[in-house]
């Protein structure tokens, strides 16, 4: 019996470049570590490691990193996001440890079919949509514009993103 492709039943399939599935090694399947080539043939010895950063590129990014600028942002990261991070594994711990020492206050009715554990439960998705819409409007109201100095600024030290 033929399939639709004109071919028969036991002879393999070549699989084409006009293929609509056919694409590159999936990442990291053999891909540039010397082992096959994309089109799947052997290769010789692997490819020499890249060269190293020049020593300038590293002073400037150590100038940066030690910068009051860069030393801000990072305080103002930490400033929110050590308390949040740590109010909401409070609020999360809350609600398990409750769960499963008290669950006669859990199993209260609120309202008809709604206890206290379930909207306790709506409430850590309602919490996390909160904090994530407070922590990128933090991110673009005090860090994302010195952020985008201090890049600029390397940028123009290291000559941009030639290597």
């Amino acid at each position: 019996m033929d399939k639709q492709d004109g071919r028969s039943a036991g002879e393999p399939v070549a699989v084409g470049l006009d293929d609509p599935w056919y694409d590159t090694l999936a990442s990291g399947w053999g891909e540039h570590d010397g082992t096959a080539d994309p089109v799947g043939g052997q290769v010789g010895a692997p490819e020499a490691p890249p060269a190293a950063r020049p020593a300038p590129y590293d002073e400037v990014y150590l100038a940066v990193q030690r910068s009051g600028a860069f030393q801000e942002v990072r305080r103002r990261y930490r400033r929110f996001v050590v308390p949040a991070t740590v109010a909401f594994l409070a609020w999360y711990l809350a609600y398990v440890i409750a769960s499963v020492a008290a669950p006669g206050l859990m199993a209260r009715p609120v309202a008809g079919a709604l206890n206290v554990a379930l909207l306790a439960g709506l409430g850590q998705f309602v919490t996390t949509f909160l904090l994530t819409w407070a922590y990128a409007r933090h991110a673009r109201l005090r860090r994302d514009r010195a952020a985008l100095d201090i890049r600029w600024e390397t940028q123009e030290l290291t000559g941009g993103n030639a290597r």
